[in-house]
């Protein structure tokens, strides 16, 4: 089964997803968060094409566990994406997943020729890594 992770953010929505075995993830694309609507529809397109069985959304909470505006505002919009979602939609704690996104894209691509939005999908494929591990970890 594979799953979709999302990296929600103000501008953009990192977006990945993993194999069919659902072992690794991989950054697919940023979506422009115009309206969350839009985002939504976008998403859940996505969501078919990719024939997902979950949707994971990174829960952006700091590093002392607290929740912050940001967080709240991403589980506003993961209530409305469940409301309209066809498959299972869970959270999971998205600490680091910017910083680590750039790192991993620094050993690859010069700071000037990475664009926000493929950051913002290499942090939906650190979130969805970790998820994944997780699962099958535990």
């Amino acid at each position: 089964m594979r799953t979709l992770a999302l990296d929600v953010g103000d501008k953009r929505i990192g977006v990945a997803v993993s194999d069919p075995l659902g072992i690794l993830a991989t950054p697919l694309t940023a979506i422009e968060r115009t309206s969350d609507g839009k985002a939504i529809d976008s998403i859940l397109e996505i969501a078919g094409d990719q024939e997902v069985g979950e949707i994971v959304v990174g829960l952006p909470v700091s590093l002392s566990g607290h929740f912050s505006d940001q967080t709240k505002t991403v589980v506003a919009f993961t209530r409305k994406l469940e409301a309209r979602s066809p498959v299972p939609v869970k959270m999971s704690d998205e600490r680091y997943s910017t910083l680590e996104a750039e790192r991993l894209l620094s050993q690859s691509k010069p700071k000037r020729a990475r664009s926000r939005g493929e950051i913002d999908a290499a942090a939906a494929a650190v979130i969805l890594q970790s998820y994944l591990d997780a699962r099958t970890s535990g």
